[in-house]
C-alpha cells in the first residue's frame, strides 16, 4: 500500500503561516527572521558610517553603491509584495468564475463531480462542491 505524504501548495503555505503565527505568539509577539531584509541592511550601513576610521572614511563610490544596493533591495521587496497581492487576487477571480459550473475535483484518490454552488475568496480561495469546502488547486477538470 502506498501513502501519498506530500502537501498541496495551499496546505505548505497554510501549514507555513500557521508555524509563522504559533513562533510569533511564543516569541511574545515578536517574528523569528531568518533573512535580512531592508531594515537590517539600513541598520548595517548606519552601524558602517558611524564606526568608520575617521582618517579613512568611506569611499564617495562605496557609499553610492550601497545605497544603490538598498535601494534595488527596497524596489524589489515592493515587487514581490505586490505580485504576492496579485496573485490573491487572480486566484479569487478563478474561483469565482467557477460558480455554477460542473468541476471534478480530486480529494487524495477519489475524484468528485459536482456543481460550484459557492465560492470563499481569499488568500486560499476555496470552492464548495456537494456541501464541501475545496481549495481551488484541487479543481482539476471545469465543464460548462
Amino acid at each position: 500500500m502506498d501513502i501519498d505524504l506530500r502537501m498541496s501548495q495551499a496546505d505548505a503555505a497554510r501549514t507555513s503561516y500557521q508555524v509563522d503565527a504559533l513562533n510569533k505568539e511564543l516569541s511574545g509577539g515578536k517574528a523569528f527572521k531568518t533573512e535580512l531584509d531592508k531594515d537590517d541592511f539600513l541598520k548595517i550601513l548606519i552601524t558602517q558610517l558611524q564606526h568608520q576610521d575617521p582618517t579613512n572614511p568611506m569611499q564617495d563610490k562605496e557609499f553610492i553603491a550601497q545605497m544603490a544596493q538598498f535601494s534595488s533591495l527596497e524596489q524589489m521587496t515592493n515587487m514581490a509584495t505586490s505580485f504576492g497581492k496579485l496573485s490573491t487576487v487572480l486566484n479569487s477571480s478563478e474561483a469565482q468564475s467557477l460558480l455554477g459550473r460542473t468541476v471534478e475535483v480530486l480529494d487524495g484518490d477519489k475524484a468528485i463531480f459536482g456543481k460550484v454552488s459557492q465560492v470563499v475568496r481569499g488568500e486560499f480561495p476555496l470552492v464548495m462542491v456537494n456541501g464541501s469546502f475545496y481549495d481551488l488547486d484541487q479543481v482539476s477538470k471545469v465543464e460548462e
